[in-house]
């Protein structure tokens, strides 16, 4: 599994780059890998406004539907449009094309309880092994 070193991450499996006050998110390599293909994606509207924990996202797959959550409360300033006709851009770059929302931050000390990659690597290592 690939989790770059620059970004955070979450116990729930999604990625936040952090710029400044704005954050980009998405899934993890591990979370796509457990969907399998992406069918569907439902982003939220611009302007939209979340708080920490809050579901902004839905992608469907031919496995199960999953819910994306908030890392922090914002505002979304950002979608990945390409997404809605080409979802399966996930599951090969999660990372990089594969990016749901841009969000303007309201408080970036929210963030301080995600996780490094090396943390959320032990987190996955503990997953797996629980089954």
């Amino acid at each position: 599994m690939n989790f770059p070193k620059e970004l955070k991450y979450t116990k729930d499996h999604e990625w936040a780059r952090v710029v400044g006050e704005f954050a980009v998110v998405g899934i993890t390599d591990y979370a796509q890998d457990k969907l399998g293909a992406i069918v569907f994606i439902e982003l939220p509207p611009l302007g939209k406004s979340f708080k920490k924990g809050e579901t902004m996202v839905t992608v469907d797959s031919v496995k199960a539907v999953a819910e994306v959550y908030a890392p922090g409360s914002g505002l979304v300033e950002a979608v990945n449009e390409s997404l809605r006709d080409n979802p399966e851009v996930i599951n090969r770059e999660c990372y990089g094309q594969g990016w749901m929302v841009k969000m303007k931050l309201a408080d970036t000390a929210e963030l301080g309880n995600l996780l490094s990659s090396e943390a959320y690597e032990a987190f996955v290592a503990e997953e797996e092994a629980k089954g």
